[in-house]
C-alpha cells in the first residue's frame, strides 16, 4: 500500500530537482549575460568630451539666416522675423492664429476653449493678418535675386 506514495514522493523530488536545476542553468546565464554586456557598455560619467559630443547633435535654429529666407510679395522673409511678427501681435490674437494654423482647430472650437463668441475669434484671427502684414513689411528686406 505504502508504493503509490514512494511513487508520488520520487515523481515530487525528481521534479524539484529538475526545476532547481533549471533555475540554476537561468542563473547561469543570466551571469554572463551581464558579464558580457558590461564589456561592450560605457557609463556616460566615463566618456571624454569628444566621444560625449557624438551621442547627440544640436539644433541650430536662425544660425544661417540668408538660407533660411524665402521671399513673399517681393520681400525676404526668415523663420525668425516670421516668430518676431507672431510675438508681436496681442496674446489674444496670437493664441486663435495658433489654434487655427497649427492645431487645425475651427473658430468655434477656439471660441469654446477661449470663452469668447466664435465672432471675436473670427474678427482676431482675420485682424491679425493686417498686423503680421504691416509688421513683416515694415521690417523685411528687399529680395535681391542674383
Amino acid at each position: 500500500m505504502d508504493y503509490p506514495n514512494r511513487l508520488e514522493w520520487q515523481i515530487r523530488c525528481e521534479f524539484n530537482a529538475y526545476c532547481k536545476r533549471t533555475l540554476r542553468n537561468e542563473l547561469i546565464d543570466a551571469c554572463r549575460e551581464s558579464k558580457s554586456r558590461r564589456k561592450h557598455e560605457v557609463n556616460f560619467s566615463d566618456l571624454a568630451p569628444h566621444e560625449e559630443k557624438q551621442l547627440y547633435t544640436v539644433d541650430r535654429y536662425f544660425v544661417n539666416e540668408d538660407e533660411e529666407a524665402f521671399c513673399a510679395g517681393g520681400l525676404k522673409i526668415t523663420a525668425k522675423l516670421l516668430a518676431e511678427a507672431m510675438h508681436s501681435l496681442p496674446e489674444e490674437k496670437r493664441q486663435a492664429v495658433l489654434l487655427y494654423y497649427f492645431f487645425s482647430m475651427t473658430d468655434a472650437e477656439i471660441a469654446e476653449l477661449m470663452k469668447v463668441p466664435r465672432s471675436t475669434v473670427h474678427y482676431r484671427r482675420t485682424s491679425s493678418f493686417e498686423l503680421l502684414k504691416r509688421y513683416l513689411e515694415e521690417r523685411a528686406n528687399e529680395w535681391n535675386e542674383l
